[in-house]
C-alpha cells in the first residue's frame, strides 16, 4: 500500500500525492486535481457529479481510483479518492479546462519521477534544491537543510536495522528528541508556527535546523555505543542525544539573549522577517 507522502506543486498550487512502493506509481488526489483544474469552491461536490455522469456513460475510470487516507488541512488522515497517472489523464480528458493540455504535460513528467530517482538519486537532491531556491530558501538555509536530512538518514536507517520498524515508532522516537530539546511536542512547534499539513523542517529557521540536526546527530552516535534495539531501548540514546542539544541550545541563548525557537515560518513575509534568512 502506498506509504511515501510528498507534495506535488502545479502552478504554484499543492496536489497530494502517494507513492506505492511495490507498484512504483505515485497516485494522485483526484479532488486536488479537480479544483485545480475547475476552480471550484467545491470541488469534491464537482468530482462526486462527474464520477456519476463517468458511470452513468459506461467508463472505467472512477472504478480506477482507489480510497487512499491524505492528510487534510486539519492535520488529519481522511479517505478520498485518488488515481494512478495513467487513470488521472484519462481523467482530465473528461474535465473541460483551458489548463488540461499544460496539466497532462505536468502529470506526464512528475508521474514518473520518482521511478527516475530510485535509479538516479542525485535527481531527487537536485529537485529539492531547486524547490527550495524556487521558495526563497538561501543557499545557507539549504545546505542545513539538506544536511541535516543527511544526518536524519542516518538516523533513521539505524533505527530500521534495530528492530524499530514501525512507522509510528518513528514518530514516537522523534517526539522524544525534538521535545527533550526544544522544550516543544513537534505538533506544539507547529502549532507555534501556525502549520498544519506543512512540513516542520522545511519553515525551521538556521538555529532550529541546526540544534535539530545535532540533537539527532546525538542520539544515532550514543544509540551506537549502546548498541540499542527496539523502540524501548532506543527511548533512552533519544533522550540522551536531545539533552545533548538542549544544553547547547541553553548555553547559546545565555550568549545571545535570544531564543532560539521561532514562531516565524516561510508563508508570509512576516514570518521571513521573524526566520531572517
Amino acid at each position: 500500500m502506498p506509504k511515501n507522502t510528498k507534495l506535488a506543486i502545479f502552478e504554484d498550487k499543492e496536489i497530494r500525492r502517494l507513492w506505492d512502493e511495490e507498484k512504483e506509481l505515485w497516485y494522485f488526489s483526484v479532488v486536488d486535481v479537480v479544483g485545480i483544474l475547475v476552480d471550484s469552491v467545491d470541488p469534491r461536490k464537482y468530482w462526486n457529479k462527474l464520477a456519476q455522469r463517468l458511470r452513468e456513460e459506461g467508463s472505467e475510470v472512477v472504478t480506477k481510483c482507489h480510497q487512499l487516507k491524505f492528510v487534510a488541512k486539519d492535520g488529519k488522515k481522511y479517505a478520498s479518492d485518488a488515481a494512478d497517472t495513467e487513470t488521472m489523464l484519462r481523467l482530465v480528458q473528461s474535465i473541460p479546462s483551458s489548463k488540461a493540455e499544460p496539466f497532462k504535460l505536468w502529470l506526464a513528467r512528475v508521474g514518473y519521477e520518482r521511478l527516475q530517482e530510485t535509479y538516479d538519486p542525485e535527481k531527487s537532491i537536485n529537485r529539492g534544491r531547486e524547490n527550495w531556491q524556487r521558495l526563497g530558501r538561501s543557499e545557507k538555509w539549504i545546505q542545513q537543510r539538506m544536511m541535516g536530512q543527511e544526518i536524519r538518514n542516518k538516523l533513521t536507517d539505524y533505527w530500521k536495522t534495530n528492530e524499530v520498524s514501525k512507522q509510528d515508532e518513528f514518530a514516537i522516537l522523534t517526539n522524544i528528541i525534538h521535545e527533550e530539546w526544544s522544550g516543544l511536542t513537534v505538533k506544539d512547534h507547529k502549532n507555534l508556527k501556525n502549520l498544519k499539513t506543512e512540513n516542520l523542517r522545511d519553515h525551521m529557521s538556521d538555529a532550529e535546523l541546526v540544534f535539530t540536526a545535532l540533537a539527532e546527530l546525538s542520539t544515532r552516535q550514543i544509540a551506537e555505543t549502546m548498541e540499542s534495539k527496539g523502540l524501548e531501548e532506543n527511548k533512552i540514546p533519544a533522550k540522551k542525544g536531545g539533552r545533548i542539544a538542549k544544553n547547547a541550545r541553553w548555553e547559546l541563548e545565555q550568549k545571545t539573549g535570544r531564543p532560539v525557537i521561532s514562531s516565524g515560518n516561510f508563508k508570509s513575509l512576516a514570518g521571513r522577517r521573524k526566520l531572517k534568512f
